[in-house]
């Protein structure tokens, strides 16, 4: 049976180039980028120059990005990194944090260790498309507001938010603004100028490269204090040895991004929107989040009377790989807190189905999907006590 994946929010497979890119780095060029000899040149050479590709994507400068272990490392480092630096100079700033109710669980779970060491945290509401009201975020700024983290783009229902305004909301009032673009890199033109960000977290295994390996934009300026202490790495900023194969390909990753940008984000959307168009002919189906305002590869749906685990074990069967939600919490049972931040209730966001597509995916697919998904869907009604017509 030819498979089909959906789920590219969660991870996607390494780009060829990539591959080839990576294999010099574990063998032949093994060095350690801090030796001083010509292994350890040729390693810091590749390091520099994986630093230049990443920070061209977002139109920063290269001495702005630091190397991390992924997206979850650049949240924590970035949000626990300004906090305690912030500690440092309280008699300025008081201990109060902006984020928002939708944020992804890497974003939420360091607010809430923050909270227990005496930050107070302000939790933003969204609307029913999962988008932060700009006028509530601003008259929530205080005198003791240091930083607002807002993410770019959801990685459930796919909203992306106004991160150009809410950049200048923060800087008007001298805030640092701090947003997690894991999902949105690579689907959308990122301009660290334009939009005014202070520190920007990037994953590389959601743009065709390696896992286990991420970056983090500090514009230039910007203080945090480390989280990981010991020979110095990253201007100091993370310590550990850099993991050269992995980074060198978040490099290649974000320079083929870069290149296929515009290409990627025309075929994306058409298949996106051929998908939304063909499911939405089943009776009871809806979309979650916004019907434009959202990522060029980002299809979620709800189908009242089934279970979302149902969809995904029967599109499994089928041949499709999808998801109910974010892969870091999909084995949890409780209902998504991003289905219930936009006024979802727990009966109908437990029927809900994340497909995410990727540049391999092809209208046939879609096609496909389009074809079975509805008779899944009727299966799972004629069992469900939860359905009726």
């Amino acid at each position: 049976m030819k498979t089909i994946y959906l789920d590219h929010a969660a991870t996607t497979p390494v780009d060829p180039q990539v591959i080839e890119t990576m294999i010099p780095y574990f063998s032949t060029y093994f060095g350690n980028a801090s030796s001083l000899h010509s292994y350890g040149r040729d390693a810091y050479d590749a390091l520099e120059e994986s630093r230049k590709q990443v920070a061209e994507l977002i139109k920063a400068r290269k001495q702005e990005i630091i190397f991390t272990a992924g997206g979850t490392e650049s949240d924590n480092i970035a949000i626990k990194g300004v906090a305690y630096q912030n500690k440092q100079k309280r008699q300025t700033k008081g201990p109060h944090i902006i984020t928002s109710t939708i944020e992804h669980a890497a974003v939420l779970e360091v607010c809430k260790h923050l909270q227990t060491q005496g930050y107070k945290i302000e939790y933003l509401p969204v609307d029913t498309e999962g988008i932060v009201n700009t006028t509530e975020l601003e008259n929530t700024i205080s005198k003791d507001t240091f930083l607002i983290t807002i993410m770019t783009a959801n990685n459930e229902i796919g909203t992306i938010q106004p991160i150009e305004k809410i950049g200048r909301i923060a800087h008007d009032h001298d805030v640092l603004f701090h947003t997690d673009a894991v999902q949105a890199i690579g689907k959308m033109n990122l301009d660290m100028a334009k939009n005014k960000v202070d520190l920007l977290s990037i994953s590389s295994h959601k743009i065709y490269g390696p896992k286990g390996v991420g970056a983090l934009y500090i514009r230039e300026g910007v203080r945090i204090e480390p989280l990981i202490h010991g020979g110095g790495h990253e201007r100091g900023l993370r310590s550990s040895t850099e993991n050269i194969p992995g980074i060198t390909g978040l490099g290649k990753a974000c320079e083929l991004a870069a290149q296929r940008m515009e290409k990627d984000t025309i075929y994306l959307k058409k298949l996106r929107d051929q998908l939304i168009k063909g499911l939405l002919e089943i009776e009871e189906s809806f979309l979650n989040g916004h019907p434009t305002k959202r990522l060029v590869n980002n299809a979620h749906f709800r189908f009242t009377g089934i279970e979302g685990e149902s969809l995904v074990l029967g599109l499994n069967d089928k041949g499709v790989a999808a998801a109910t939600g974010s892969a870091c919490s999909s084995k949890k049972l409780q209902s998504s807190h991003v289905l219930t931040a936009i006024g979802i209730d727990p009966i109908h966001a437990h029927g809900s189905l994340r497909l995410t597509l990727g540049r391999e995916n092809t209208a046939d697919e879609i096609a496909y999907v389009i074809k079975v998904l509805p008779e899944i869907v009727d299966h799972l009604r004629t069992m469900s006590p939860l359905w009726n017509r």
